[in-house]
């Protein structure tokens, strides 16, 4: 029993590592640990990994609604000389991108909902999008956790899934 909750405790750190610092692979984490736990049920992975992903990409989500203030070495300082054509050409297509999911919301979930299942759009942009885009967290956090769960627990299972169809 405490060996499965350490099992847990480690799935749901790494996945809210990986959440925070893209660098790390929740995937490869999640087959090696099915590969080397095969007793551990691959509802609790799933659920673990989703909670962990959830809860580290709320951080992005905040940050990017402005509820989340960051701290002061983290902002750009002003300059004083005029933003170049290119920084300008950025700042209004990121703008025009807020006001289309404003006027469309549901586009925005549709997006996110995709993204947490499949990962294309990747989940960060979708995430950081969301927030820009003023969707509620109550729907991020539910949008993301119904995906998030999906594709982990698919991932948990295949291990065992592909053993099973190719020893028969």
């Amino acid at each position: 029993m405490w060996a499965l909750l350490g099992w847990l405790g480690l799935t749901f750190g790494v996945a809210f590592g990986s959440a925070i610092v893209p660098l790390i692979s929740i995937e490869v984490f999640v087959i090696g640990l099915v590969t080397q736990q095969p007793h551990i049920s691959w509802w609790w992975i799933g659920l673990a990994v989703a909670v962990g992903q959830v809860l580290g990409k709320m951080f992005y989500f905040l940050a990017a609604r402005g509820s989340l203030h960051l701290p002061a070495f983290m902002h750009r300082r002003k300059k004083e000389k005029p933003p170049s054509p290119r920084r300008l050409k950025w700042k209004a297509r990121l703008d025009g991108i807020r006001d289309r999911c404003h006027r469309h919301p549901h586009w925005m979930f549709g997006t996110h909902a995709v993204s947490s299942v499949v990962g294309l759009p990747p989940f960060m942009f979708t995430t950081v999008l969301a927030g820009l885009a003023g969707m509620s967290s109550w729907l991020f956090i539910t949008t993301g956790m119904v995906g998030r769960f999906a594709r982990f627990s698919v991932l948990a299972a295949s291990p065992g899934l592909m053993a099973g169809w190719l020893l028969h």
